[in-house]
């Protein structure tokens, strides 16, 4: 018989917010993950993308809540603004029926003054990003001596992306913390030294990509000119298989120019990647998660904190610079049980080199396939090529 989350100790308030969403049973990590911490236990979780993390932090820390004080009791750090935003709007969607628990997130890229604002009606919970949270903490907005739990969120990326110093100078100055969560789809060299440092006992949780918790991707790659790209991508836009896509680039200028040639060629498009201004990149966000912007298109940076469960495909125009960058941009798609595809472009040899050895490293099947005559979409190797001459 499965456990439910009634048999894990979940409060009825938080399962009626569950069932209102739908969520009916426990992933692996929210079944492992939430006794332990409700038990103030120490946690490091390596866990594939899509599989619950939010739930398994984040109930645990809402029932540890004493909503009858005002002090801070429980710290989410998370490496972006996006990953951020999403957390809190994750945990307020499981206190909808309990008000008197007040969840506030802090970011940079936005004026002090909203934030100070949502500080001030007394928190119980933060969510934010270390360098926002660092400066309000020195101006003194925020004070550490209550806070309990603290949870980090994509662990890897954020030490990666280099918040080491910052999340140990936090660690350090939280001198009543109980418990600490390390939540990480890889467990990397800074990820095992902070766990080193600052957890003691801790409960090891690893969830493997099995074929339950692995996203259900069909992967595909097409070759074209580099000055091709566009019209392939146009072609399987307008080829009615997705209603919400991601287009993947790897630089900030590629990603501009790319939303403007499809803007011109009429696809309703939009993009995230570092030098948007906070205000315009939520926005953005907000339109393509409520299904109002049909087709995003980012960098990796900007990506961290997409989390919408029913985007209908990836299309990577750039193949990417590192290994764990596509197996992130893919599993953008193929969540909640749904059946996703991927399409990557390849225009040069070290293109084709690149995603050979990203197969490889992740054991990936991807599919060559080519338009025929008509516009359809067929296996490269079903089209019988005539053999070339040799040249002497």
């Amino acid at each position: 018989m499965e456990k439910t989350f009634e048999a894990l100790g979940v409060s009825e308030y938080i399962l009626k917010a569950l069932a209102e969403q739908g969520v009916t049973l426990p992933t692996k990590v929210q079944l492992e993950g939430i006794g332990p911490l409700l038990a103030w236990k120490d946690v490091i979780a390596k866990a594939p993308t899509g599989t619950g993390k939010t739930f398994a932090f984040g109930i645990p820390m809402i029932e540890h809540i004493e909503p009858e004080s005002e002090e801070l009791q429980g710290l989410i750090l998370a490496p972006t603004r996006e990953l951020a935003l999403q957390i809190c709007d994750e945990l307020r969607g499981l206190l909808t029926h309990r008000k008197d628990v007040r969840v506030a997130v802090v970011y940079g890229g936005q004026r002090m003054e909203p934030q100070l604002k949502a500080l001030k009606a007394k928190p119980q919970i933060l969510v934010a990003t270390p360098g926002r949270l660092m400066d309000h903490y020195n101006r003194k907005n925020i004070r550490f001596d209550k806070i309990k739990t603290v949870i980090l969120d994509e662990a890897d990326r954020m030490l990666d992306m280099g918040f080491f110093d910052d999340v140990t100078a936090i660690l350090n100055r939280i001198k009543n913390r109980v418990n600490l969560g390390l939540f990480s789809a890889t467990i990397s060299q800074e990820v095992q030294t902070v766990s080193w440092m600052y957890q003691r006992d801790e409960v090891e949780i690893t969830v493997e990509a099995t074929n339950e918790s692995k996203p259900d991707i069909d992967q595909f790659s097409i070759t074209c000119t580099r000055l091709d790209k566009l019209n392939v991508t146009l072609q399987l836009l307008r080829s009615g298989a997705f209603e919400r896509v991601i287009i993947f680039c790897n630089t900030k200028a590629m990603c501009q120019r790319l939303t403007e040639d499809l803007k011109r060629d009429g696809i309703h498009a939009d993009c995230l990647h570092g030098d948007i201004r906070q205000a315009t990149r939520e926005r953005t966000m907000a339109a393509f998660r409520h299904g109002k912007l049909p087709v995003l298109i980012a960098t990796d940076v900007a990506s961290r904190g997409i989390d919408v469960d029913d985007v209908d495909g990836v299309i990577n125009y750039d193949v990417p610079e590192e290994n764990e960058y596509y197996i992130h941009r893919i599993g953008r798609t193929g969540r909640a049980r749904k059946k996703g595809m991927a399409f990557t472009l390849i225009a040069t040899f070290p293109e084709k080199a690149k995603l050979d050895e990203i197969a490889k490293f992740a054991e990936f099947s991807i599919t060559s396939m080519m338009f025929d005559k008509y516009g359809c979409l067929i296996p490269e190797e079903s089209e019988e090529k005539p053999q070339q001459r040799r040249k002497f």
